[in-house]
């Protein structure tokens, strides 16, 4: 396997949340494991010539630490949630509003749809997935950004 495709399947691991991926491609085998610290902590950059984890960072603190603040005699009420059917994604893959850049999105927040209609494409191992309404009714939320990875039942819409 060259350099190249093992550094893209690293940062690919890195970038993800799985904490393992093992690949094995003729007679060769690779497995990436995240330590425990990196998982909890996000991605450790990786030295290119070697390959493994950098040394941590220690970062100096510039002021001592801040006391915490005063309590708040009432917190705000956290928005709600538009209720309703969530629709999730099923696969991996990088989420895309429309199909190309140049054209509209396929809906829009208070769009009405029916079920079977496309809402999204879902991009998986370069692969353009459509993915349709399973429920009839007003697009209430998008919750996923254009151009974002998303998780296998991840939700992106909400249909009421």
């Amino acid at each position: 396997m060259d350099l190249r495709k093992l550094k893209t399947l690293i940062d690919l691991v890195a970038e993800s949340g799985i904490a393992e991926l093992e690949i094995t491609e003729g007679d060769g085998k690779v497995r990436i494991v995240k330590s425990p610290q990196q998982v909890a902590m996000g991605y450790a950059p990786m030295n290119p010539v070697t390959m493994a984890p950098e040394a941590p960072r220690a970062m100096q603190a510039a002021e001592p630490p801040a006391a915490p603040p005063a309590p708040v005699a009432a917190a705000p009420a956290e928005p709600t949630a538009p209720s309703g059917h969530v629709l999730k994604s099923p696969m991996v893959g990088t989420f895309y509003r429309s199909a190309n850049p140049n054209s509209s999105s396929f809906v829009e927040i208070g769009s009405q749809v029916k079920e079977g209609d496309t809402l999204c494409i879902v991009e998986a191992m370069k692969l353009m997935n459509e993915i349709e309404a399973d429920h009839a009714g007003t697009v209430k939320a998008i919750l996923v950004e254009n151009g974002q990875p998303v998780e296998y039942g991840q939700p992106l819409f909400i249909i009421e």
